[in-house]
């Protein structure tokens, strides 16, 4: 199950856990990096890496989860790499996925190799094992201005790696931009930011790993919005919403200047996901959250 830990005094501030976690690693998505370096989205980019530099020490990587860029140009993805080259030094690695905006401009095989030149992932689905633990990355294999579209291939091979090395009470992470329909912050049918052509496909494949915790991004959802964990009550997988690092968007469907994203502790029991504010450095409160290893999750 998965509970929130609002107030709890075992997850703040970060390391109050009395253990030590296995592995920790962060999430962030939609930066919308633009061309000009004194653009606000390029600043918060800024931030977000100034904040992981300073706070996660010990993290084994950085997941981006799409829209990388705002418009998939050339011109953007040199400055994500200059941002990115300043503080790489003090960083863990970063592995990442594209959402819309990266490529929906232009045909869509010629941005997704401007997307691998820049950021050295391969193909729109791919997938790496960290200290033993798998995470795996979705992507769309059509440029469509803002759903996912998801071949046969890519659930079939979603399907075999979610079955690699199986393990009931270990948990997989899956990342993928566009939220499933009616789940998280912003996917709502009302708010009409699900995103995921084959929604009814890709839940199926879900429901058979109830161990697995998904991150998407593309709403924007500030993490004080509610809904920022789903449910998958031992039935599905666990999902997130990842909010953004570029800006923010409410429950009153409106622009919110700011940047978020999320914290990720494993222990051998549990998992720990806390919302945190890249520019006030500090966490978001009411998005604390611990999910029971291999189980679903009760959303505040």
């Amino acid at each position: 199950m998965l509970k929130p830990l609002a107030g709890d005094s075992r997850v703040f501030p970060a390391g109050e856990d009395e253990r030590t976690p296995i592995i920790s690693f962060q999430v962030i998505t939609d930066t919308h990096v633009t061309t000009d370096p004194e653009h606000l989205h390029n600043e918060h980019w800024m931030h977000a890496l100034q904040d992981i530099a300073a706070n996660a020490d010990s993290s084994i990587g950085i997941m981006h989860v799409g829209d990388v860029t705002d418009r998939g140009l050339r011109a953007e993805y040199e400055e994500f790499v200059r941002i990115w080259d300043i503080y790489k030094a003090e960083l863990p690695p970063i592995w990442l996925t594209y959402g819309n905006h990266d490529i929906f401009l232009s045909e869509w095989a010629s941005q997704l190799s401007l997307y691998e030149k820049f950021t050295g992932m391969k193909g729109p689905y791919h997938d790496v094992w960290l200290q033993n633990y798998h995470f795996i990355f979705l992507g769309s294999e059509q440029g469509l201005k803002d759903f996912a579209y998801l071949s046969a291939d890519q659930l079939s091979w979603l399907d075999h790696k979610l079955s690699e090395r199986a393990d009931a009470a270990k948990p997989k992470f899956v990342f993928l931009h566009q939220p499933l329909k009616d789940t998280v912050a912003g996917s709502l049918e009302s708010q009409g930011w699900f995103g995921v052509t084959q929604d009814k496909e890709l839940k199926e494949v879900l429901e058979k790993y109830p161990e697995a915790i998904m991150f998407s991004g593309h709403t924007h959802w500030e993490l004080e919005a509610g809904l920022t964990a789903f449910d998958g009550k031992g039935e599905t997988a666990v999902l997130f919403n990842c909010s953004s690092v570029a800006y923010l968007w409410t429950n009153e469907d409106e622009y919110k200047e700011g940047s978020q994203g999320l914290y990720v502790d494993v222990y051998k029991d549990k998992v720990i996901v806390r919302g945190r504010d890249f520019t006030a450095s500090a966490w978001v409160a009411s998005a604390a959250y611990e999910v029971s290893a291999g189980r679903g999750a009760e959303s505040p």
